[in-house]
Formats: C-alpha cells, structure tokens, sequence
C-alpha cells in the first residue's frame, strides 16, 4: 500500500522564500543553457566528426529524449523522497554529463554525455511543484512565471556564451566546461537556499515503464529522423514506426496495471489535463524547433547560396537578445493578465504572438531586422504562455502530486521538443539545392510555417480549455 503523505508544518517553510526563488530560477537557466549550448555548434559537429545532418541532430535530440524520459521519473522520486533531493540529483547529473563532453573525443561519446545532461530536464517541473510547496498562494503563478521564462533565457544565454568561445577557440570542449562550472553553481545555490518541503508519498518506481517508454520514444524518433537516408516506405523505417506503436500500447497497458505507475494517465489525458499537455508538446514542438532552424539559417552563408544572414556562431546569440529581454518582461507581467484573465486565455495569447513570430520569418526572412523582430516577437510569446502553462499544468492537481503533474506536462514538452529536431531535419535533408547537401530556402520557409502551425493550435486548445472550464477563469 501507499503511506500516507506526510504534511509539512509551517515552521517547514524557508524564512526568505525569495532566495529560494533565486536559487531555482539560475539552476533552471543552467539547465536550459546546457539544452541550447550545442546548437549553434551542430556545423562544427558536423565537419569535426564527419556525420550528416541527421546523425548530428541527435546530440541535441538526445539531451530531449533523456529529458522525456526522466522527467516523470524524478518528479514521481520527488514526491515520493523530497523534491530537493531530486533537484540536487538533476544537477549532479548534468554536472557529470558536462565532463563527459567535455572531454570527449568521438559523437557516440559525446551523445553519452548529453543524455546524462539531458536529464536534468527533470528540474523544472521540480521546481515548480517546490515553489507550489513553498509560496503563498497569491505569489505561486508569479514565482512559476519567473522560473518558467528561465527556460527561454538560459536558451538564449547558451547560445551567446557558445558564439563568444567560438569566436576564439576551434573546438567544441570549452562550451562543455563552462557548462560543468555553471552546474555546479546551481548545485551549491540548491543545496543552502532551497527547502526540504513538500509530501513524502512512499511507493515504489516504475521503472518497467520507464524502460518502455524510452523505447517507443527512440523508436518514433530514428523513423521519422532516418526517412529520408532510408526511404518512408523502407521496410527498416516502417518496422520503427510499427514497433513504437506497439511499444506505446503496451506502456499503455503497464501503466494502466501497475499500482504505482510512472505516469498517472488520469493526469496526462484527464478532462482537465489533456488541453494542458496537448497545448504544452505544441509550445515545445514549435520553441525546440526554432531554436535549430533559426541557429542553421542564421548562419547560412547569403553569398553562395542566396539566403541566410552569413552569421557567426556569436551571432545567433546575438540575434536572439530581443527575446531574452521580452521574455523576462512579459513572463513577471503573465501573473497578473492569468489572475485577470485566467491561465487558459492567456496561455492562448502567449501561444498566438509565439506563432506571429515564426509567421514572419516564413513571410519575410532577408534581412537582420526580421530575424530581431522574429525573437521579441517569441520572447512575448513564450514568456506569457509558459508561465501560465505551469499554472494550468498543476492547479487541478492535489499538492501532493504537483510534481507528477507538472513533470508530465514537461514531459509531453519535451516530447514535442524531440519531435520537432526530427521532423525539421527530415525537412531540411529532404528538400536540398541540386548537387549538394544544403537545404533551400523553401525547406526552412515550410519549417517555419509547420511550426506557426503548431503554436496556432496550441491557442486554439487553450481556448477550448478555458471555454470547457469557466471555473479555472475569474
């Protein structure tokens, strides 16, 4: 049976909850820095380890699949042990997977590392069921807004620190390091300034369904990565896809069975939770995906090939300061509209600048300006919709399983975020100038337009949510 939570007194609550705010806003940053650290570096992969497009996509779309993965894992081991323990696990991790870059000499054991950083992931929705815990009821969405913009802004911070040590070094081992040191900054934040607090529910871990889960998920991934090098209708692509959907059906049925399941299905497709999650893999369908193709085009060299901004590595970071700045602004301001509006409807109007900002690039995409307008344009976006996405991720939910909650609806995030690094480079490796392997201005116009699609979409389930549920609307 499952012991009781156990309740946290109010002397259990830190005295400067604002330092604990501090301390999981720089851990969350960390671990969004070591998520976007090697996109502006995939060409130098590429020509350092003499891969395709393809092959090197998976340094970054394994750090997301290891986040998928253990992210419901260690939010489950949160309320079960104690959120804090778990965050300090998450940093441990990415601090160890760091090294492991760091000093890597091959892509295979590079991949390794990433997918120990990739774990870190977990963190987030952690933090957020620590800050449920943790603040009083009138701050909670604020606190969350602020922790959730640090997953845009590290984003952007870890593309600007790779451009300036790019700028100055021939490797890739660097970035890795400065990614180490920064962990353990969170490690050490973590551990003197966050609480101990939160339920202890007991069980045991699902790990089966861990396993099965990971296996559907490389499955889904290799097939639509590899489609275009082995053919959609090959028989290797077909079998991928046919065992992922068998994989799916059985973790569907593991988890439906097992007294203590990884992921409470009641949370991930419940009347309430479904909008939530549908909404959260749209948003990071359409964030991940941007942050490849807008690294890739910026660099593209305009003088042979007609488009591009013919951009250093520095520059992506460079280009994508509005967004940063945007981000921060409109992510404090999101407490307020969510408390006038409600987390629905402003979700939705998060999720409908996010989309403005990628339909421009389709629309217009020549000169420096667009891409600048482009990133405010996605910092209000996503500043405003995740922060009330990790509001409506958990307020249906009792305390005690905020964790699970919120680290089911990163999980589908991340889900998104994996599938969009596939699709974009099944996109761009299939649609490439006559001769060489360079996509055409046309393949990252399609990306583009596929990913204001998906944030589209994702205002209009936000809509019907808050249209379904008057009662989650002041």
């Amino acid at each position: 049976m499952t012991a009781a939570p156990e309740k946290l007194g109010q002397s259990d609550r830190p005295a400067h909850p604002g330092l604990t705010l501090l301390a999981l806003a720089t851990a969350g940053a960390v671990v969004s820095i070591q998520q976007t650290l090697v996109i502006p570096l995939l060409p130098r992969l590429m020509t350092a380890f003499d891969v395709s497009v393809t092959a090197v996509t998976w340094v970054f779309t394994a750090s997301l699949l290891a986040g998928a993965v253990a992210t419901p894992l260690l939010s489950r081991f949160g309320d079960m042990y104690g959120k804090k323990k778990m965050i300090l696990v998450a940093m441990a991790l990415l601090v160890v997977g760091s090294v492991v870059c760091a000093v890597s000499g091959s892509l295979g054991v590079l991949i390794v590392g990433r997918v120990l950083q990739g774990t870190s992931t977990a963190l987030i929705p952690l933090a957020i069921g620590m800050i449920r815990d943790v603040f009083p009821r009138d701050r909670v969405t604020s606190a969350i807004g602020i922790v959730s913009a640090t997953m845009g802004v590290g984003g952007t911070l870890g593309m600007i620190v790779t451009g300036l040590i790019a700028d100055r070094v021939t490797g890739y081992h660097p970035m890795f390091w400065i990614a180490a040191g920064l962990a353990a900054v969170g490690l050490v934040l973590i551990a003197f300034s966050a609480p101990d607090t939160g339920g202890r529910t007991g069980g045991r871990p699902d790990l089966i369904g861990a396993a099965v889960l990971a296996g559907w998920l490389v499955c889904l991934l290799l097939g639509i990565s590899e489609g275009n090098e082995w053919g959609w209708a090959s028989g290797g692509v077909i079998g991928l896809f046919a065992g992922a959907a068998a994989l799916c059906a059985l973790w569907v049925l593991i988890e439906l069975k097992v007294k203590q399941p990884l992921v409470r299905l009641n949370l991930l497709v419940g009347p309430k939770s479904l909008s939530a999650n549908v909404a959260s893999m749209l948003l990071g369908f359409s964030m991940f995906a941007a942050f490849t193709l807008i690294s890739n085009f910026v660099q593209a060299p305009k003088d042979k090939i007609g488009y591009g901004l013919s951009g250093s590595v520095l520059d992506v970071g460079l280009y994508m300061l509005p967004s940063t700045v945007t981000m921060l602004v409109f992510s404090s301001l999101a407490g307020r509209i969510a408390g006038r509006l409600g987390p629905a409807y402003t979700l939705a109007i998060g999720s409908v600048f996010a989309g403005l900002s990628y339909l421009w690039l389709a629309v217009s995409n020549a000169h420096v300006y667009d891409v600048l307008a482009f990133s405010a344009l996605q910092g209000i976006g996503f500043g405003i919709a995740y922060a009330a996405l990790g509001t409506l991720a958990v307020q249906h939910v009792p305390m005690d399983q905020s964790g699970i909650a919120s680290g089911i609806n990163s999980l589908v995030r991340t889900t998104g975020g994996s599938v969009a690094g596939a699709v974009t480079a099944a996109i761009l490796t299939g649609h490439t100038i006559a001769g060489s392997a360079v996509p055409t201005l046309d393949a990252y116009e399609l990306c583009f337009y596929i990913v204001a699609i998906g944030a589209a979409l994702a205002a209009a389930v936000a809509v019907v949510h808050g249209l379904r549920h008057k009662s989650s609307t002041p």
